[in-house]
């Protein structure tokens, strides 16, 4: 028997073939500690296999968006936009993001609820995706100033795949046009 088999084989990293694809990634958190759970997981994007984190747009405060519309009762959020490059694949990405969304409490009670922190994929490369469980890019993200401006901020010339500019489409939101 070979030694390596004796010593069994140690965990494979996620492996992807070809080159790294920008992936834009929306953090938001209302509840606890704002401030340091996205520090911490700009950090943990930073950590992930395969991937190195570009830049993170400095964290700007918003009213909680809920089912119902804007809720200004709500817990304000604080949200900024991280940008990576990656060879992970869109879903398994997904799922580190998950995963570092569990590590710092997110629970799924109801939909658009109050979070720990919530990390939306809201692109990756020029890649589209009409898949329920990975829709690319995100469908909401061209109509979230608190998506749009931190990565302004970060990326002027940034583009939404299939939509446009993310400065033509900031200018249409209220409060976006000069």
């Amino acid at each position: 028997m070979s030694r390596r088999l004796a010593e069994g084989m140690p965990p494979k990293e996620p492996r992807a073939a070809g080159p790294a694809h920008r992936a834009v990634i929306a953090l938001g958190a209302n509840l606890g500690n704002r401030g340091a759970t996205i520090d911490e997981a700009i950090a943990d994007l930073g950590r992930l296999p395969l991937t190195s984190l570009v830049a993170a747009a400095d964290p700007i405060e918003s009213v909680a968006i809920t089912l119902g519309g804007p809720d200004a009762d709500a817990p304000r959020y604080l949200n900024t936009v991280a940008l990576i490059d990656t060879r992970l694949a869109p879903t398994l990405l997904l799922g580190y993001l998950h995963a570092i969304e569990g590590r710092h409490g997110r629970e799924r009670r109801e939909r658009w609820g109050s979070r720990t922190l919530d990390l939306d994929l809201i692109a990756y490369g020029d890649v589209r995706s009409d898949d329920p469980a990975l829709v690319l890019p995100h469908p909401r993200a061209a109509e979230r100033d608190f998506v749009l401006d931190p990565w302004l901020s970060i990326d002027p010339d940034a583009v939404l795949p299939g939509v446009g500019k993310v400065a033509d489409l900031r200018a249409e939101l209220p409060g976006g046009a000069a």
